[in-house]
C-alpha cells in the first residue's frame, strides 16, 4: 500500500507541476508560499529527540499551543516543534510565541524522509483528524510513536472512511494510540476496526484553552458593550448585517464587530457592509482613527480581544452544512452567551453540551438572529446569568490537557 499511495502521490505532482511552475513564475506570492512550505524544514536546527506536534490550521495551532505549555508546566525537557498546514496556521503559531514552528511539505517519500532526517522526532502528534498516510506509514517504518490527540472524526469522515475501507486500515494500523473528543468520536473509530485497546476518551483540549490566559470568574467581568459575530463564513454576513441594522439603531450604546474565518475574504465582505450603508472602519483604521460602532476585523490573532470586552457572541459557520460549524468554546470561556446556527457537524459535543448548559443558543434559521440577539441584549441578566453557564460549562470539562500529556509522557518513553 505504501508504494502504490507514493507512486499515486508522485504522478499528481508530476502533473500539477507545469501550473506549480508557471505560478511560481508570475506571482510572487505564490513563489514565496511555496518555498516556504517544500524548505521551510530545513531552517530549523537539527532537534534530535523532540516532539514534534502537527496541527492543520489556526485552531488546531491553538490546541498545539496548549499542549506545548503543558508539557513544559510538567517539566518536558526535550525541544518541542509545531507543524502547519496553512499560511495562517504558522503566523498564529509565529503570534503566539512558538519556538520552533515550520510549514508542512507535501505527504511525499521525497520531502517526508528529508524531514524525518532532518528532525529526528522522539514521536508525532496529530491533532485532531490530521491523518498523513505517508508520514504516519514512514514513522512507523522507523518505529516513531504516532499519537491522534483531541482525535474527532465526523459522520462524513466515518462514511468516507468506511467507503474506503482498505486506505483507512493502512493509516490505523500505523497509528500507537488514539486519544478521542467523545465517545461518539471513540466508537465510530472503533466500528472502523481499530483494535480498542489502542483508543480512549479523554476529552476535549478546547475547553483546557482558556484564552483569557487566567480563571476569570463571570462576576468580575467589567460591563461591555461589543456583540461580536466571529468566524463567519461565506452566506453568514448577510443575516448578520440584517440584524446589525436593527440593532443598530435600537440600541445605540452597543458596537459591533464582524470577523471573518478567513482574511482572504475581506474584500468580499467589505463590499457587501457598504450596500447597507452604515459607516464602518476596518480594526487596522480602529488603531489611529476615532473608534467606530462597526468594526470589520482584518487582522489574525485579534478576535479574542473582542470577545473579553464583548456582551454576546455569535459564531458563524454554522447556516451551512457545508462549513460545520467554528469554535463555539472560546467565547464561552469569556462568559458570553454563545449563538449559534443548527449546522455544528464539526462541534457537535461542543453545541451539545453548551445548549443543555443554556450558554448556547442555537438558531434554526438565519431568520431568527436578530430576534434572539434582540431578546438577550433587552434583557441585561439573562444575559449575564446565560453567559455564566457557558463559561462554567468550560470549566466542568477541562482537564482533557493533561491526560494527553500522561499519554504523551508514555508513548515518548
Amino acid at each position: 500500500m505504501r508504494i502504490i499511495y507514493h507512486t499515486i502521490i508522485g504522478f499528481a505532482i508530476l502533473v500539477a507541476l507545469p501550473v506549480i511552475a508557471l505560478r511560481a513564475i508570475f506571482s510572487s506570492n505564490f513563489r514565496s508560499d511555496f518555498l516556504k512550505r517544500i524548505f521551510g524544514y530545513k531552517l530549523l536546527k537539527p532537534l534530535n529527540d523532540c516532539i514534534w506536534i502537527h496541527a492543520a490550521s489556526v485552531g488546531e495551532v491553538k490546541l498545539g499551543g496548549t499542549l506545548i505549555s503543558g508539557l513544559k508546566e510538567k517539566g518536558e525537557t526535550r525541544p518541542v516543534i509545531l507543524s502547519t498546514f496553512t499560511s495562517t496556521g504558522f503566523d498564529q503559531a509565529k503570534k503566539e510565541g512558538v519556538e520552533h514552528v515550520f510549514r508542512m511539505p507535501p505527504d511525499f517519500l521525497l520531502w517526508i524522509n528529508s524531514l524525518l532526517n532532518h528532525l529526528c522526532p522522539a514521536m508525532l502528534i496529530l491533532i485532531e483528524a490530521e491523518m498523513w498516510p505517508g508520514l504516519i506509514s514512514e514513522c512507523n517504518r522507523r518505529e516513531i510513536p504516532v499519537l491522534l490527540a483531541n482525535g474527532r472524526i465526523t459522520q462524513k469522515s466515518f462514511d468516507r472512511y468506511r467507503f474506503f475501507s482498505f486506505i483507512f486500515k493502512w493509516i490505523e494500523k500505523n497509528i500507537s494510540f488514539f486519544s478521542m473528543r467523545t465517545k461518539e468520536d471513540a466508537d465510530r473509530i472503533i466500528s472502523l476496526g481499530v483494535d480498542p485497546k489502542k483508543v480512549a476518551v479523554n476529552g476535549n483540549i478546547k475547553f483546557d484553552a482558556l484564552v483569557t490566559g487566567k480563571d476569570i470568574s463571570p462576576l468580575e467581568i467589567n460591563e461591555s458593550n461589543w456583540v461580536v459575530f466571529g468566524s463567519t463564513r461565506p452566506g453568514d454576513e448577510g443575516p448578520v448585517m440584517d440584524a446589525i441594522v436593527k440593532l443598530h439603531q435600537e440600541y445605540p450604546r452597543i458596537n459591533f464587530l464582524i470577523a471573518p474565518r478567513h482574511l482572504e475574504r475581506l474584500r468580499e465582505v467589505k463590499e457587501l457592509m457598504v450596500e447597507y450603508e452604515i459607516d464602518f472602519k476596518l480594526h487596522s483604521e480602529t488603531l489611529v482613527s476615532e473608534n467606530s460602532r462597526l468594526v470589520l476585523l482584518d487582522q489574525l490573532g485579534e478576535l479574542n480581544g473582542y470577545y473579553a470586552k464583548a456582551c454576546l457572541a455569535f459564531v458563524g459557520g454554522s447556516f451551512n452544512p457545508r462549513f460545520g460549524g467554528q469554535n463555539i468554546i472560546e467565547p464561552a470561556s469569556y462568559s458570553l452567551p454563545v449563538v449559534f446556527g443548527r449546522h455544528m457537524k464539526n462541534f457537535e459535543e461542543e453545541a451539545r453540551l453548551l445548549i443543555e448548559s443554556g450558554g448556547g443558543i442555537q438558531t434554526n434559521s438565519p431568520e431568527e438572529l436578530y430576534g434572539v440577539l434582540n431578546q438577550l441584549l433587552a434583557d441585561e441578566k439573562k444575559q449575564q446569568s446565560l453567559g455564566k453557564k457557558a463559561w462554567e460549562t468550560v470549566i466542568t470539562n477541562r482537564g482533557a490537557v493533561n491526560k494527553t500529556i500522561k499519554l504523551i509522557t508514555r508513548l515518548a518513553s
